[in-house]
């Protein structure tokens, strides 16, 4: 049986982008990983444990995807934690328009 868009994006996309924006807080944009916590509204064992790949194993390997994590990582530091709803829904819009969810998600 396949499994419609959103519930593929709710097991496996949503915890991938919501790692992949932690992850370039603390890689591009040098935030440490409470204030990256803070930002996304998780805890600090959260952000550790996606970082330490021990949750949201899934990787977004597609170049496109990426240069739109980090734009919103950008406007999430722009405009704080109230952001990060709708640029996790712009980034789950894009993927599924892209119609390409067992490529991008590896």
């Amino acid at each position: 049986m396949n499994k419609n868009p959103c519930e593929c994006m709710i097991w496996k996309g949503l915890p991938a982008i919501k790692k992949e924006i932690t992850k370039c807080l603390i890689d591009q944009f040098g935030k440490n990983q409470r204030q990256a916590a803070r930002l996304m509204g998780m805890t600090p064992a959260a952000v550790c444990q996606y970082m330490s790949n021990k949750r949201a194993r899934i990787k977004i390997n597609d170049k496109k995807i990426k240069i739109e994590i980090n734009i919103s990582a950008e406007r999430i530091i722009e405009n704080g934690s109230s952001s990060v709803v709708p640029e996790i829904c712009r980034l789950c819009q894009i993927i599924r328009s892209n119609g390409k969810y067992s490529f991008i998600f590896k």
